[in-house]
């Protein structure tokens, strides 16, 4: 069953979408709220598996928040539900789900529940459970001029110097000016590494280390010219990771 929050600051509207979403099988709508304290409330106490938002909230900011939303839970599947076309591009980059744009058409809603529920019953682990979903599959990243969607499996490193980071791939390199902390918490930690202050790592795509200085090592990449550093502190750390000692 997918556990369905809708924000909506008109009631008509609000109640309109909760009946069409109920209309999907096995999804409830565990809250129904029109403003940001309400729904910051009740997601603390529900953690549904997916929220409905409207960008505009009464003057509040449906994306100031989502933001707070997937800062609570980064697993948490954020479908904006709205009037403003516009906000597309923001949207994108708190990482929402989808964006479904006024007024709602019900097969389209199904469509994206449908995708949800996939996703959930593709990480069962059968008596288990469900299996605990860490980072995302697709990081977008806001450049100068355009948006891309880059694929963390992709993904070889990260080097953050003169306030850009750079987003190192086999094929291209992305620039942006999020911080590298804001990627490092989309990114499955088992899988990545921040190796030092300015790098953050595939742990699979380390071929080479070499001593650097007295605490530093420079680390070769797989599939790429790029170079990294990392400290003494994280080489004890990737080291116990893959030898176990």
């Amino acid at each position: 069953m997918i556990r369905v929050m809708v924000v909506e600051d008109e009631e008509q509207i609000r109640n309109i979408l909760k009946k069409m979403i109920e209309k999907t099988p096995d999804c409830e709508v565990v809250s129904s709220c029109g403003n940001f304290a309400a729904a910051i409330s009740d997601f603390i106490r529900l953690r549904p598996d997916a929220v409905f938002m409207d960008i505009d909230l009464a003057g509040e900011s449906g994306l100031d928040c989502a933001k707070a939303i997937t800062e609570v839970d980064p697993k948490v599947k954020i479908i904006f539900a709205t009037a403003h076309s516009e906000y597309m591009a923001n949207a994108f980059e708190i990482y929402a789900f989808d964006y479904l744009v006024k007024p709602f058409d019900l097969e389209r809603i199904g469509k994206t529940l449908g995708k949800i529920k996939s996703m959930t019953s593709g990480n069962a682990t059968g008596s288990n459970g469900a299996k605990t979903e860490t980072g995302y599959e697709k990081l977008v990243i806001r450049g100068k001029e355009e948006i891309n969607l880059i694929d963390t499996k992709d993904i070889i490193m990260i080097e953050r110097t003169d306030g850009i980071c750079r987003i190192v791939t086999g094929d291209e390199i992305f620039l942006t000016s999020t911080s590298l902390s804001s990627i490092q918490d989309k990114l499955d930690p088992d899988k990545f590494m921040r190796c030092h202050k300015s790098y953050i790592i595939r742990v699979e795509a380390v071929k080479k280390l070499e001593v650097y200085g007295r605490w530093t090592y420079t680390v070769t990449l797989k599939d790429t010219d790029e170079t990294a550093l990392m400290t003494s502190e994280k080489y004890n750390e990737m080291k116990l990771r893959l030898c176990g000692f």
